[in-house]
């Protein structure tokens, strides 16, 4: 027997999510509070005892600031009550697209938010697909990085699509989509694309034969779905006979709904690292649950963790 059980809790935001991963690991999901004041100041609290215990706590950072913040005080919380691992389950980890300097005087956000959970006590770190590989090279403790393609292959295959290729949005995500695309023997194309200012796609190509071919496009994330749809209809228009996408994390802001219902996707794949805040016919949600389960599991009985990737 374990001497230092085991203690689950959630962030505000991220309760929906938590309470799966609970459920898939087979233990209560612990009692914290939140409290709001009027100014919009808040403060947390863990109305159980954490001393001497394993504790991981779940919460994305979308709308990255407040919870964010949360996220900072719970760990504080629990190293002030004496808990003997801090564990930051972080499904989609904010601020990620700031990972470098690549104009001068801007923030590396990402490093930032890598010295906070740092500062405040967090022994550990276990996130999903980040926006850039290096951030785990940012922390100085562990960090478990999980990949969705280990929920998104079986789903793809399931789906017995003939002719497939698989497509890199951008050429930041060439290695992402080149991964899937080696795995699945399946051709491989590349939009190369021109931002005249962020979320704001002023030119996109497409390299690579698409002529007849049902394309999936591999993404970590779908913010504004610009970039999403826009490739798509290049697709379109180059003769492929459909378009489907997978990303991770959907942030799908402003006005990413009604792009996506308006464009020429079939069906959009993605996970519940974060919430959808509307439905939507073409999206198809895939839950992470069990996955952050298997890996709470085995990081709590120091096991390997590489059986939960596929490559």
């Amino acid at each position: 027997m374990l001497s230092a059980p085991i203690k689950l809790f959630s962030g505000t935001a991220t309760r929906y999510l938590a309470e799966k991963i609970a459920d898939s690991y087979g233990i209560t999901l612990g009692r914290s509070l939140v409290q709001h004041f009027a100014d919009g100041e808040f403060a947390t609290s863990y109305e159980e005892t954490v001393r001497g215990s394993n504790l991981f706590i779940i919460q994305s950072t979308f709308q990255p600031s407040d919870n964010l913040l949360e996220l900072l005080m719970m760990i504080d919380a629990a190293k002030r009550a004496s808990a003997y691992k801090i564990i930051a389950v972080m499904p989609y980890f904010g601020f990620a697209r700031q990972d470098r300097k690549d104009r001068p005087r801007v923030s590396i956000g990402a490093k930032l938010v890598a010295d906070l959970l740092t500062a405040a006590g967090v022994s550990r770190v276990i996130t999903m697909d980040l926006h850039a590989d290096q951030i785990q090279g940012f922390f100085n403790l562990p960090v478990d990085h999980l990949y969705a393609s280990s929920i998104f292959v079986p789903y793809l295959r399931s789906q017995n699509i003939k002719d497939l290729t698989i497509a890199a949005p951008d050429m930041g995500g060439s290695k992402r989509a080149n991964a899937y695309a080696q795995y699945l023997n399946a051709p491989m194309a590349i939009g190369h694309k021109h931002r005249a200012k962020a979320n704001v796609v002023d030119e996109l190509r497409i390299i690579g034969d698409v002529k007849d071919r049902n394309v999936v496009i591999i993404d970590d994330m779908i913010d504004t779905a610009g970039t999403i749809t826009k490739a798509a209809q290049v697709i379109m228009d180059q003769g492929a006979s459909s378009v489907r996408v997978m990303a991770t994390h959907p942030i799908l802001s402003g006005p990413a709904y009604e792009r996506l219902m308006d464009s020429p996707i079939t069906e959009v794949i993605t996970t519940d690292t974060i919430p959808l805040k509307q439905e939507c016919d073409k999206i198809t949600v895939l839950s992470v649950a069990d996955l952050f389960a298997n890996t709470i599991k085995s990081v709590y009985q120091e096991r390997s963790i590489s059986s939960n990737f596929i490559f």
